[in-house]
């Protein structure tokens, strides 16, 4: 561990891996990554559940400057992900910045030297005078207070932590949780499970993934420079328009809400289950999934759908509302993370000693996601309201690499030491930002992880991803104060 480098990333996720590459690409070699775990890969690390893939196409979800020539699907799975940000760590020299094993506890800002002090749970100390936060949001399990929890007597653990040594053969297994990780873990499952029941509380609007392998003659063609980027931008723009009916194309919307329901009539005979996995609110208004095999799993013999709520746990069941009890051997829980949040367990102190999480106390903001008041030397990479619901978040990460190259460069220029986004700046970009959040679908009226417990959407960018790089392609120094 370089423990004297002028900057610390901390996480080697996507986001991580990506600014330090860029680093490296402008000359900036004096920094280090700090890695709670023992590899680098983030989430395509840790979450190891069967059928685990990513809902964006594989020729845009990979970083512009290596575009990966080796997926055989065209939706990638989790190994090739995992496989792909090993080798781009590699390639590019940045895994020798990666110090494992050291997970951030805290971090306190020096007034005085204009620095960092950064304390790891195993009691390392740095201060770099620029801290890069690059731990992103899904990776705070959420498991639902469900009574009688404590006292099951088999398997349970969440999707993201799943039990390795779990073998779902013969076994009558619960999961809780129709969301992504469901409709993907479900069918891989249930035709080794003795018996799944899966317990819905809302249906999601469902469309078809249309997944197939990559043959060597695709692969062969995104070698191609020009046939690879004239690809990456179909697909970029395929999505990108779908963000119209999101930010209010009320006619797009009910466009692609009569696809996903000739889908489910299409897979869906009978009438009863039908209505069980009709969705009641305005397509995505939640997280839109993609599934070719969901709706044919949960016609399988050997499959239940459970929509009413569950009233308590016991030994080797669960019970729901009605007073059906269901046994069960293992409870595998699809529910989720806590992405409006914060930061978990890590606790950010700024200046005057005030805690991130207390500025954040009536909900997450930032601004342009990416540094917080009274906060200085601070970035943020996905940090408040730079998700997607319609495109690849590399494209946002990528927008905010050269935010902060560009914020690196000002203030050496300027011989700054110090920078601190203006509180008014932060304010007014918020507001600005919640006013256009009010009239998108999200906040069409249903319940969804990108609303905190107010009901404030602190997840989502409003915009097309090309608005958001167009909001960060300089360092806007009129609306920070720089210090010497």
């Amino acid at each position: 561990m370089n423990r004297g480098a002028e900057i610390a990333i901390v996480g080697a996720g996507f986001a991580g891996l990506g600014m330090a590459i860029q680093l490296r690409r402008a000359g900036i070699d004096d920094f280090t990554i700090l890695e709670r775990a023992g590899d680098v890969g983030g989430i395509w690390r840790d979450n190891t559940y069967p059928g685990c893939a990513c809902d964006i196409p594989s020729v845009l979800y990979s970083y512009s400057f290596a575009r990966g020539d080796g997926w055989t699907r065209r939706f990638p799975r989790r190994d090739e992900i995992w496989n792909y940000l090993r080798d781009c760590a590699r390639r590019y020299d940045v895994e020798r910045h990666v110090a494992y094993g050291c997970e951030l506890i805290e971090a306190r800002y020096d007034e005085a030297q204009a620095r960092w002090e950064l304390r790891t749970a195993g009691g390392e100390r740095l201060s770099p005078r620029w801290l890069i936060l690059a731990m992103g949001a899904l990776n705070r399990p959420a498991v639902p207070p469900i009574a009688g929890l404590e006292r099951f007597a088999g398997a349970q653990f969440h999707s993201s932590q799943w039990d390795a040594a779990f073998d779902p053969r013969g076994k009558r297994v619960a999961v809780i949780g129709t969301g992504a990780s469901a409709v993907q873990l479900v069918p891989e499952i249930a035709p080794l499970a003795g018996s799944l029941v899966l317990y819905q509380r809302t249906p999601p609007w469902i469309l078809p993934r249309g997944d197939r392998a990559v043959g060597d003659l695709g692969r062969r063609a995104w070698r191609v420079p020009g046939i690879a980027g004239l690809m990456r931008a179909l697909v970029f723009w395929s999505l990108e328009l779908r963000a119209l009916g999101f930010l209010g194309d009320r006619r797009l919307l009910a466009a692609g809400e009569k696809l996903a329901l000739r889908f489910l009539e299409r897979e869906i005979a009978d009438p009863h289950l039908r209505r069980q996995l009709t969705p009641q609110y305005r397509l995505g208004c939640k997280r839109v999934l993609l599934s070719d095999d969901y709706y044919a799993t949960l016609q399988r013999p050997n499959v239940e759908l459970v929509t009413a709520p569950i009233a308590r746990v016991r030994e080797r069941a669960i019970v729901t509302e009605d007073g059906i009890e269901r046994p069960a051997d293992a409870v595998v829980f699809a529910t989720g993370f806590r992405a409006t949040e914060g930061l978990g367990s890590v606790r950010i102190f700024g200046k005057g000693g005030r805690e991130l999480a207390d500025a954040w106390r009536e909900g997450m903001e930032a601004y342009l996601g990416s540094t917080a008041t009274g906060f200085p030397n601070l970035f943020m990479l996905i940090g408040p309201n730079t998700g997607l619901g319609h495109n690849s978040m590399i494209l946002m990460m990528e927008a905010q690499y050269r935010y902060v190259l560009c914020a690196l460069r000002s203030l050496r220029r300027r011989g700054a030491r110090e920078f601190d986004v203006l509180a008014g700046a932060q304010a007014a970009y918020n507001e600005r930002l919640q006013r256009r959040l009010k009239r998108t679908v999200w906040s069409s009226g249903c319940s969804s992880w990108y609303l905190d417990r107010s009901g404030k959407n602190t997840t989502l960018w409003p915009g097309f991803t090309l608005s958001f790089r167009r909001a960060t392609r300089r360092f806007d120094e009129k609306n920070y104060t720089l210090s010497s």
